[in-house]
């Protein structure tokens, strides 16, 4: 069973030659007032969501977009994993979308990603995406 992030970890990541500097904030409701902090020169925002809990789903998308708002994250785009696609009752990508309300985001590219965690199922095309997304504003 995985853990949810206590406050924060940050990480170096390799991608098909990207490097990438990861903060894995935690969602606590007591630590969204300081990721704020977090967001200066911030390409790329990955949000991972629980796919089997819909009723969270009105909490991510008011974080979500109060996240957009920020200035820092202007010119950001934003890969939402869909985490947990293996166990029964997970929601699809088009219902977590519509319920996040993915597809009113015009002012930022963005993508649903259907993966799980613990197999790594869906990952690696996220991140096929974020790198694609990421490649083409250095062109």
């Amino acid at each position: 069973m995985t853990q949810p992030t206590i406050g924060s970890n940050v990480e170096e990541v390799v991608y098909k030659n990207v490097h990438m500097n990861m903060w894995d904030l935690g969602g606590q409701d007591s630590l969204r007032n300081s990721w704020a902090t977090y967001y200066v020169d911030t390409s790329a925002c990955i949000l991972v969501v629980d796919s089997t809990d819909k009723l969270r789903m009105s909490v991510v998308r008011e974080e979500l977009f109060r996240m957009l708002e920020h200035e820092s994250l202007n010119s950001s785009c934003v890969l939402v994993y869909a985490n947990k696609q293996d166990l029964r009752g997970a929601l699809g990508e088009e219902d977590i979308a519509e319920l996040l309300g993915l597809h009113s985001i015009t002012n930022h590219p963005w993508h649903i990603q259907p993966c799980c965690a613990l197999t790594g199922a869906g990952l690696g095309d996220g991140l096929d995406w974020l790198t694609a997304q990421l490649g083409s504003w250095s062109k």
